[in-house]
């Protein structure tokens, strides 16, 4: 849902992969990324059929569930920036992956003609906003010590498809690049490797409506958990989660009777009045409240990211004392 664009890079390359795995052999060459053909011969096109749909079906698959992971992006930012994002990166990483292998060759003597061909190095780019702006929220851990959040299955994903091939290597490095450049405010790359407003809504008018989906009709969302213990132990916990915070809104209206000096709706008012209260003007008296606590930017704008309001972000994070993960939990749950 809301993801049009991940839909069509999970289904469509994955289709064309496993047609020239099965039935298509002879056409496999049109899809090899030769380097040696695109420097000597100036065969420009094998760039965008080489470095689009991947010929081994492990690396299929794994960068399927990778952009499978990888849709929260496209619902966050909206499916132009995220295309924006995704274009930038597998231009950039074109030009790292010639440069890593005149490197390589360089340095060590290697001289490496063929690279693995499929939509990698935007997948592998993806990795850099997923590290930055994704709360790490642990799940369980494992022997007491080992932690298991709610990326470890992404992060896992990623080293086994870069330990797939030999030469894999260069273009996670070359997509990890191309990730930062494009992230990096300094160098200013969204704003040149961007996505037409009018192109946009051509491919919002023909293609859109195809790879649409309609909202899931699902009573609760629970995470994908690898076995049937870790399923029920996740929709245990949910529930758990259900009933502190029923107990939580029940202790606070209790609180608003007594009248005491805590006033939980001003801290994390709920959502049906977040958009029309007006803080000023219910504000409690300043005597016996703490002076607020300073509140760092760049965690408002990564709640602000997420869909939240200035005002929310500002609110949880003061009363969470800038811990990023409350925050973010307290905020998806009311």
């Amino acid at each position: 849902d809301k993801a049009p664009l991940s839909k069509s890079l999970l289904l469509v390359p994955s289709a064309i992969s496993i047609l020239l795995t099965l039935l298509f052999q002879h056409y496999q060459k049109f899809f090899a990324y030769n380097l040696q053909a695109v420097k000597e011969d100036f065969q420009i096109w094998r760039l965008v059929c080489g470095r689009t749909v991947c010929l081994d079906l492990k690396d299929t698959f794994c960068s399927s569930l990778l952009i499978y992971n990888f849709r929260i992006f496209e619902r966050r930012y909206g499916s132009r920036k995220f295309s924006s994002f995704l274009l930038g990166a597998w231009m950039l990483s074109a030009l790292f992956d010639l440069l890593l292998v005149e490197i390589t060759q360089y340095i060590f003597g290697i001289t490496i003609s063929n690279l693995p061909s499929g939509f990698l190095g935007p997948v592998f780019a993806l990795f850099v906003p997923f590290y930055s702006s994704i709360p790490r929220v642990q799940v369980t851990q494992v022997l007491g010590h080992f932690s298991i959040t709610n990326k470890s299955l992404v992060y896992i994903l990623g080293l086994q498809l870069l330990t797939s091939g030999s030469y894999i290597w260069i273009l996670a490095l070359s997509g990890l690049i191309s990730g930062l450049c494009y992230s990096s405010s300094i160098l200013k790359v969204h704003r040149i490797l961007c996505v037409p407003r009018w192109v946009a809504k051509i491919f919002s008018w023909t293609l859109e409506p195809v790879f649409s989906s309609a909202e899931p009709t699902n009573e609760v969302r629970v995470g994908m958990g690898a076995t049937v213990d870790i399923q029920r132990q996740q929709r245990m916990e949910l529930l758990d989660r259900q009933i502190m915070m029923s107990q939580v809104a029940q202790m606070r209206r209790q609180r608003q009777q007594q009248g005491g000096m805590i006033n939980w709706n001003r801290l994390f008012p709920p959502l049906r009045h977040r958009h029309n209260a007006n803080y000023q003007d219910h504000r409690p008296s300043e005597q016996g409240i703490p002076p607020p606590t300073e509140v760092s930017e760049e965690q408002v704008a990564r709640l602000m990211e997420m869909g939240f309001s200035r005002g929310d972000a500002l609110e949880a994070l003061r009363a969470s004392n800038n811990d990023l993960n409350v925050a973010t939990n307290f905020l998806l749950q009311h």
